[in-house]
């Protein structure tokens, strides 16, 4: 009979060791922190930041308010927002929400501003709402009315639409900032550099998500802060006005083209932590 070397079995014996210690190391660190992230929050910790980016944008557009929020202690998520419907955008972001520990300030910049809005209602976690050159829209009003309420938006020539097909099987239409007037349009004070690279990045909203109306804004219910860009090509800082003073928001205003969060980041910055330490 043929005898395995006793040299042999030990070798396997400590394999069998080894591999049982490391399969229970990895169940620990998987496990663990999936525990964790179900407790509650420290009294006294502060609010997790969510951004929401607009339409001809996307996530990176926050990036350096984002560098600001996490040196200064704050938990943030930032959302790439779909662009595709309004009431679609918006139970994205609920999704996202639900998902999320503790108290939260809700910003949005742009299209942005009507997501939030939406997703917001009735969401007792959410405890102030941070609008960045942004739509506030009261319930039926769309984007599309907004910004053509009060003259000086001049999105309209600079739109470069593109035809899609939805998921739906129906036709629809992507809307762009064209490539040579995105500067001009969206970001006059920021450096040409980084303008040129954004133009390219940027993400299409359909001309639908513009057009359809608001449900019910949480802004009545949620305390909100609005920062207005006086030197905004998109929406009309009258416009802007107009929405903080019927939402009676507490309003900063500041000298800035529409992507004030990529020229301002200081300002924007500021803004939400005022609004953060509200309400904590």
């Amino acid at each position: 009979m043929n005898r395995t070397p006793r040299s042999s079995r030990a070798r396997s014996a400590l394999i069998a060791l080894a591999g049982a210690s490391i399969a229970a190391g990895l169940l620990a660190t998987t496990v663990a922190p999936a525990s964790a992230d179900k407790g509650t929050p420290a009294q006294g910790a502060k609010p997790t930041v969510v951004l929401v980016h607009g339409a001809f944008a996307d996530s990176t557009s926050w990036n350096d308010v984002i560098r600001r929020l996490r040196h200064d202690g704050y938990p943030v998520v930032a959302v790439a927002n779909p662009l595709r419907s309004l009431s679609g955008d918006s139970a994205y972001l609920k999704d996202v929400l639900a998902g999320i520990e503790g108290p939260i300030v809700l910003v949005g910049h742009s299209y942005g501003g009507s997501v939030i809005s939406n997703a917001a209602t009735g969401d007792k976690n959410v405890k102030a709402l941070v609008y960045l050159a942004a739509f506030l829209p009261e319930k039926g009003e769309s984007a599309v009315d907004l910004s053509g309420r009060f003259p000086g938006s001049t999105l309209g020539d600079a739109l470069r639409p593109v035809p899609v097909t939805n998921a739906d099987g129906s036709r629809g239409t992507d809307l762009y900032i064209q490539n040579d007037k995105f500067r001009h349009q969206f970001a006059a004070d920021v450096p040409r550099n980084e303008t040129d690279l954004m133009a390219v990045t940027q993400r299409p909203v359909t001309e639908a998500a513009l057009a359809e109306g608001a449900a019910e804004p949480a802004w009545k219910t949620i305390p909100s802060w609005v920062l207005v860009a006086t030197r905004d090509l998109n929406i009309p800082a009258a416009a802007q006005k107009f929405m903080a003073e019927r939402a009676g928001a507490r309003t900063t205003e500041v000298r800035a083209s529409h992507a004030v969060s990529v020229s301002q980041p200081g300002k924007v910055t500021d803004v939400i932590e005022d609004a953060a330490r509200a309400v904590r």
